[in-house]
Order: structure tokens, then sequence, then C-alpha cells
């Protein structure tokens, strides 16, 4: 079996949990003899980096596209790719139509670029299955706002091509709809009763976790000998709600001066990555809050600072699922999150985590004093949800629910009397 995946950005400087749940989702489909061929837009310095689903055994194939927007420059185009544009390419209508030998076109995209694998795959009669990698019903009101009434910077002239591709009707006419989250999948069932909803949980490889890479971090990050680290991995962007961590790091220090915040990941919001770095010189913490920048997927640096870490923190406005979670508990380090739809699916409050609320931040500082002063519960959560992650989230299970999937909509798409229209 052959499946084409369509990505609407793939940077692999620009590394985030949606990248590493799909190059997992890839290896282990390919342990079931699944094929996956990706398609996504070209990026200037594709020879210049290492490309982790290329070595995970996928062919990538990069074709044209470009942000339809007038009226805004180069580097404002560039960062709405970063954060979510909704691209168009023609490039892709071609190449993808071209693809020869594929059985299920799945998409990791939607909008235009998602609306394309639909028509695409209406002509030649395959399955379409959609994911939906952040959320679209189930997301906190003010987020869901934001997106509906977007901050309008230029003309998008694109929406004529999104009209003609109908992609405001793409999660409505895919064979199937994925997600990693329950309350969405639910959400999408109720609205479709008679669709296939699928909910895959992004998956972890436990043991890469638990090899012992403290060493490495210790020689990569000087800075963190003798501390205590507060870890946060994820993508500098105001979702991830780093800024809110930076302003809670003077209390945090008053009653635990050796904590050192770590924040690891790529920078995709420019404007917001500078404004957390102002945060951080206005309260003086310099010595205190260390900035990795991106790490690769998998990088025994960012595994070595999990597991040297004290807590891993997850502070995010929405977060759909959280793998991070996961794999801080495979790397046998305790939890504390923001009361998200996707931490409270894996985090059960006090029994192998701690949730607090944003609005309340006297619940977030009396999570980190009890886990910091309390070293074996801390060690006591960490192992149930390192457990969690062993016993329920094994990326092979979860490749072999996708196949299924696959298998089922093939066979239903050539039975006899099937409309390709739903």
């Amino acid at each position: 079996m052959r499946v084409a995946h369509l990505l609407r950005k793939y940077n692999p400087i620009e590394w985030g949990g949606t990248e590493t749940a799909i190059q997992r989702l890839f290896e282990g489909l390919r342990k079931q003899s699944v094929d996956s061929v990706v398609y996504c837009p070209k990026i200037q310095v594709e020879d210049a980096v290492h490309d982790p689903l290329r070595s995970a055994g996928c062919r990538i194939e990069r074709f044209k596209a470009f942000m339809p927007i007038w009226g805004i420059s180069g580097r404002e185009k560039q960062e709405m790719i970063s954060m979510g544009g909704n691209l168009m390419s023609f490039d892709l209508i071609t190449s993808l139509w071209r693809e020869r030998s594929i059985s299920v076109i799945h998409t990791h995209a939607l909008g235009r670029i998602g609306a394309i694998g639909l028509t695409i795959a209406r002509r030649r009669r395959l399955p379409l299955v959609a994911s939906i990698h952040g959320g679209v019903l189930d997301l906190p009101q003010k987020v869901k706002a934001s997106f509906d009434n977007p901050e309008r910077k230029g003309f998008d002239w694109g929406r004529i091509f999104g009209w003609l591709l109908r992609s405001h009707g793409l999660l409505n006419e895919a064979d199937a709809i994925v997600t990693c989250n329950p309350k969405e999948a639910a959400l999408w069932q109720n609205k479709f009763p008679h669709k296939h909803v699928l909910v895959q949980p992004h998956g972890v490889p436990v043991e890469t976790y638990q090899k012992d890479h403290r060493q490495k971090a210790l020689d990569s990050f000087p800075e963190i000998k003798n501390r205590k680290v507060l870890l946060c991995v994820g993508r500098i962007d105001s979702i991830k709600n780093q800024a809110w961590l930076v302003q809670q790091a003077p209390a945090i220090i008053k009653n635990h001066p050796q904590m050192i915040l770590v924040l690891a990941g790529a920078c995709t919001e420019e404007k917001y990555g500078k404004h957390i770095e102002k945060e951080i010189q206005r309260l003086g913490l310099g010595g205190n809050v260390l900035l990795t920048g991106g790490l690769p997927p998998g990088d025994p640096r960012l595994i070595g600072l999990m597991q040297q870490a004290e807590m891993l923190i997850l502070s995010s406005v929405s977060e759909t699922f959280g793998l991070v979670l996961l794999e801080a508990w495979a790397a046998g380090t305790a939890v504390i999150s923001s009361r998200t739809s996707g931490a409270t699916t894996l985090i059960k409050e006090r029994e192998n985590g701690w949730l607090f609320d944003l609005e309340k931040p006297e619940t977030f500082h009396a999570a980190i004093d009890e886990a910091l002063g309390n070293d074996d519960l801390r060690k006591q959560f960490a192992a149930r949800g390192g457990r969690l992650a062993t016993n329920e989230y094994n990326t092979d299970v979860l490749a072999t629910r996708m196949k299924n999937l696959y298998e089922q909509l093939i066979e239903e798409k050539h039975a006899p009397g099937h409309s390709t229209r739903r």
C-alpha cells in the first residue's frame, strides 16, 4: 500500500509536536508495509539540514506554493506560513495527479492544500483522510474568536481558489476524519454521525527516552549544572504561552533560588520571540531563563534536558493533545500543565501530574511548590505517567490502527454502488 500525505509546512529547523507525531506515524506504517510519499512546500534550506522524514524512509516531494495575499511584506508572508497560513499551489495539483500507484490520500493540512487533495482524490476515486492536528471545534472561546475573526492583513485574492476547490467543505466531504483529541472527535461525530471519525493519539517510542542522555545535556547547556531545571518544550509561539511562564519566574525564584527555566523550541513567531526576550531582560532573568533554540526530534540534548529536569511544564493556551507530556513521562520526569483539553485527557489530577488554571496563577505556584518540595511524590507521579505512556501509547499499535482504517476505506470505495460523494 502506498499513501500520499499532504503537509502544509515541513521545515526541519522549525520542528514541533505535529512533525514528531507524523514522523512516528510514518515509522510505524513502514513496519506495516505501508509506503509513505510526503508532499510539502519547497523551502530554501532543504539541502542544508538533516531531513528526519526522509531518514524515516519517506519519499519527499516538494511542490511550489505561494501565499495569495496582496499588500503584505515577504517577512509577513513567511511568518503567516510558519503560523498556519492558507497556501495555494498549482504545482501540487499536477504532481499529485501524476503520482502513480497510490491507494489513499491523507491530508494533514486543511484549507486550500487539503482541498487540492480532496479534488484529486475524488477524480481518481481514492479515499481521502483528513487529520486535524490542532483544534477546530474544540478550542477555547478566545482562540476560536481569533480564528473566526483574524486580523486582516492585505487582500486575500486566493479566496477564489478556495471557492473553486470547496475548501470549506473539506471535512464534510472527507471519507474519514482523524484527530488525537477525544473531545474534538466526539464533536465531529455528532456533526457527521455516519462518517468515520478516528481518535488517533500521538505515540511515543518509550525506549528512546529511557537511554540516559543527561551528560549530553550538561555538556551542551552548562548553565543548567547544579540548578533545578523547569523545562518547557515547544515552538516559541503565543499559543504555547511561554511569556506567561517567564512572568511567573520571579515568584518561583523567590521560593526556589536554584531554579532555571529552560525554553526549548524553535521560534516560529518572530514578534512574540522578541517580546519574550524583552520580558526576560525587563525582569532581570538573564541568569534564570535559558533559550535553547530548536532541537531536532529525538535529539540526545533534548532527551537529556527532560531527564535532567525536575519538572516539565506545559503552559499552552490551547493544546489538543500534548505529546511532550508523554515524552517527559517516558524520560522519567514529572509534568505540570495548564487545563487544556489535551492535557486533561492525559493527566489525572494529583495521580500522575498537576494541572493549573492560567487565570489563577496561584494554582500554578501551589503545584510548583508541592512538586519541588516533595521528591517522593514527584517521582511517584512520574512513574505512573511512564506506565501510561508505555502501555497505551505505543507507536506500533497506533500505526496498525491507521492501516486498518486505510484498508476499510479502500474496501468501501470499491464496493458496488458506493458513491464518491458524502
